[in-house]
């Protein structure tokens, strides 16, 4: 896990789609985020199965819901006796663009997609083991590409409506989770840090992960 101090900083891209707009500003305050995605021998140590399409123990686990993410993580808490859990949207996009050490890049650590991301004009459409990318400012992995995401958040196009925030959590309700970061999948523009797009909290998909907060 990577410590990522709190701070303030511009949600948002005002150059992006619709529900990505507008930058808004947010206030967070400290937590911790996987600096890779959850392996599969990690989500295999702890569930007993490997669910995953392509299989590899250093690969990140896919094809997992947003559903089964929660029960691997209670087991998790369980076992260590932490509070793991999924990190927010805010938190997702604020370790993304290097915390307090802030960034205007359009990837993850990068504006050259090929230096820190797996997706579908390198990878052959398939997932690649962690961390074989370059890292961003805080030194976290693959958060642009490889697999998309899952965050705790509901999705909504107009939550960017609010204003200034303080450590949020989104909607209250809906009929989607957020998922971020795109995957090896998707295009470029897929991968961009203010990308946001909503999944059925039951989809699964070869390229649909997540990564730990705490």
């Amino acid at each position: 896990m990577v410590i990522v101090d709190g701070g303030t900083f511009q949600m948002g891209d005002e150059n992006g789609y619709f529900d990505e707009k507008p930058v808004h500003e947010v206030t967070l305050n400290p937590f911790a985020i996987g600096r890779t995605e959850v392996t599969q021998e990690l989500w295999e140590a702890v569930m007993g199965t490997n669910p995953s399409e392509t299989v590899g123990s250093k690969l990140p686990v896919e094809n997992v819901s947003w559903n089964d993410c929660q029960t691997f993580i209670t087991k998790l808490n369980q076992i260590t006796g932490k509070t793991f859990r999924l990190p927010t949207e805010a938190e997702w996009e604020f370790a993304v663009r290097g915390g307090n050490k802030k960034s205007d890049y359009t990837y993850s650590g990068s504006n050259s997609i090929d230096a820190v991301a797996w997706y579908d004009s390198n990878n052959g459409d398939t997932t690649h083991e962690v961390a074989t990318k370059s890292p961003n400012k805080l030194g976290i992995y693959d958060m642009s590409g490889n697999v998309g995401e899952l965050c705790q958040d509901w999705y909504s196009s107009d939550y960017y409506s609010h204003s200034t925030l303080v450590n949020p959590t989104g909607p209250t309700s809906g009929t989607e989770r957020i998922e971020r970061g795109g995957s090896c999948g998707d295009t470029s523009d897929g991968c961009r840090i203010g990308y946001r797009h909503g999944v059925k909290p039951s989809a699964k998909y070869y390229n649909l992960g997540l990564r730990l907060a705490l």
